[in-house]
């Protein structure tokens, strides 16, 4: 059983809710999420999906 799945680009996208090309013009400008490239393939790990998740998360209680 694998505790870290790996996503597609398709999956990584519908999992992130933006576009399949949103993701790909971030991934051309080297910005997050993180991903795997091996050969031509690339591929997203959820635990890199949930950490570029998490530090998109705004708290409008926190005060700076």
């Amino acid at each position: 059983m694998n505790s870290n799945p790996v996503f597609d680009e398709k999956a990584a996208a519908a999992y992130l809710n933006m576009s399949v090309k949103t993701l790909q013009g971030r991934r051309s400008k080297h910005v997050a999420p993180a991903y795997i490239k091996a050969g031509r393939s690339v591929r997203y790990l959820k635990e890199d999906l949930d950490t570029f998740l998490a530090s998109c998360r705004v708290d409008p209680e926190a005060r700076n």
